[in-house]
């Protein structure tokens, strides 16, 4: 006769700390923790209070991006190229010939994004509208929300999660 094992497990609800909540990523399934107050996004369980968001700091921002993605982006394809085969350092280069463009006023940031951003914007000069904090990815909201109206930031060199 066969035997059936039967476990049960028991465990407490995980806590928290104030300000945040644990939530389930929809695309990856993950576990993530959310500041309620900045709404900025972690992996790692919070060890302490969520601190409301800095108030000299702006709500949202807008600003517009020139995206050239690499194989080792989190999606190397785009509207533009199925499969995208070039290498970090590759993306890197065509960025700073494309900042020495605008910075010497032979192009703008608009007209080179509607012509080689790989991302979708690009139809709208890479203008991303409006946006608060949580709603982008760390390194890219960081730097927006740290410039200045007019600023251009350095190149941000985002990898695919793994």
């Amino acid at each position: 006769m066969e035997q059936i094992k039967t476990e049960i497990i028991l465990s407490s609800p995980e806590t928290v700390p104030e300000g945040w909540e644990k939530r389930t990523s929809r695309s990856t399934g993950m576990t993530y923790y959310l500041n309620i107050y900045t709404k900025e996004s972690q992996w790692s369980n919070p060890t302490s209070p969520a601190e409301p968001a800095n108030s000299n700091e702006p709500s949202e921002v807008q600003c517009a991006h020139l995206l050239v993605k690499h194989k080792q982006s989190r999606r190397p394809s785009s509207w533009r190229e199925e499969d995208i085969t070039r290498s970090k350092d590759e993306a890197i280069e065509i960025l700073e010939c494309y900042r020495k463009k605008i910075q010497s006023n032979e192009a703008t940031l608009q007209e080179l994004a509607q012509r080689f951003s790989d991302c979708s914007s690009a139809k709208r000069g890479e203008d991303l509208g409006k946006f608060k904090r949580g709603m982008m990815q760390k390194p890219f909201e960081e730097a927006a929300f740290a410039l200045k109206v007019g600023d251009m930031s350095t190149i941000l060199i985002i990898y695919k999660n793994i």
